[in-house]
């Protein structure tokens, strides 16, 4: 039953029923506390109550620190996951209550975000966001509406079509000789990379154990799509890698991500090359090998893609070699 009582100046409504948590509200006067109380007791009689008590209590940061707790630990790529959310995590969107998200709010949050970062990184962020909220809708009990789902994302980027021709190659393996400051695992990553269209995360994932130099493979037991992917090696690629020595740990690249990435940019800085990333090795490498496998099926066998319009994405043909094709 609802019960009615002075709470200093306003009227307190009080809403305790068998099965629910206790709604409490207060107003200003008696009649907006009554109408309120017996809407709560109508929808609770039609089984069709929904408490905002939990969405009101916690903010968006709460939501994003548990679901980096219990979530993120059990899905690859975890790492990178949890920087990208803690960063998320700093904007003063997420000290609002989860109860108090609206689309308004996050299309505020969209268009300040876009005066300081690209739109991909704009959608990358939404979709992360969108993910923490519907993890907390269906499992955690926050009732609340998603309001991602309202809101319009950035145009999705053109896909980058950077690749490195065999004289910018030369330059950055040239810069990345080892020197006191220059890893000497850094230019066999590169190399190798180049040959075998693996990405950088592979890579450093990869352990001798799964390397097998007589059969020229590379076993990948998970992959960015989670399926287990077997790659040919070059002869250049199996070269590569028997003149290394191994690692205590089994690791064939001992290098962290993030000592992968600071040695790369200042790679790139100093061969003078422009608008290049580790992840445009993948690109070049692919495109190299579509004029040794011609057949898609091969060539999507070796780089893990499981549609041509993936595949698509990261070949790409010069229009005068394809007009030499043609006669």
């Amino acid at each position: 039953m609802a019960s009615l009582r002075m709470h200093g100046q306003r009227w307190q409504a009080r809403v305790s029923r068998k099965g629910y948590p206790v709604e409490v509200r207060s107003f200003l006067n008696r009649q907006d506390a009554e109408r309120w109380a017996r809407s709560i007791e109508i929808e609770m009689d039609r089984g069709r109550f929904v408490s905002p008590t939990e969405a009101q209590r916690v903010t968006l940061g709460d939501l994003i620190d548990r679901y980096i707790e219990e979530v993120l630990p059990l899905m690859k790529g975890a790492r990178d996951d949890r920087i990208r959310l803690s960063a998320i995590k700093r904007n003063p969107l997420c000290r609002m209550s989860a109860a108090a998200l609206t689309p308004a709010r996050l299309a505020k949050f969209r268009d300040e975000r876009l005066t300081k970062v690209t739109a991909g990184t704009v959608i990358r962020e939404m979709a992360y966001l969108s993910i923490v909220i519907n993890q907390a809708r269906r499992e955690w009990g926050v009732h609340i509406e998603n309001p991602v789902a309202l809101v319009r994302r950035p145009a999705t980027p053109r896909g980058r079509d950077r690749v490195l021709n065999a004289e910018e190659q030369d330059r950055l393996l040239a810069v990345l000789r080892p020197t006191g400051r220059i890893s000497p695992w850094m230019p066999p990553l590169v190399i190798v990379a180049l040959e075998s269209a693996m990405r950088r995360g592979e890579l450093l994932a990869l352990r001798w154990k799964h390397v097998d130099l007589n059969r020229r493979i590379a076993v990948l037991e998970t992959t960015k799509n989670g399926d287990r992917r077997v790659v040919p090696l070059s002869s250049r690629a199996v070269a590569t890698l028997a003149s290394l020595p191994r690692s205590v740990d089994g690791q064939v690249f001992p290098l962290t991500f993030y000592a992968v990435a600071a040695a790369f940019g200042h790679a790139v800085d100093r061969a003078g090359l422009k608008d290049v990333r580790f992840h445009d090795l993948r690109h070049t490498a692919i495109t190299q090998m579509a004029g040794k496998l011609p057949n898609v099926i091969e060539l999507a066998a070796v780089t893990g893609h499981k549609s041509l319009k993936m595949l698509q994405r990261y070949y790409h043909p010069r229009a005068e070699d394809l007009a030499l094709k043609l006669g």
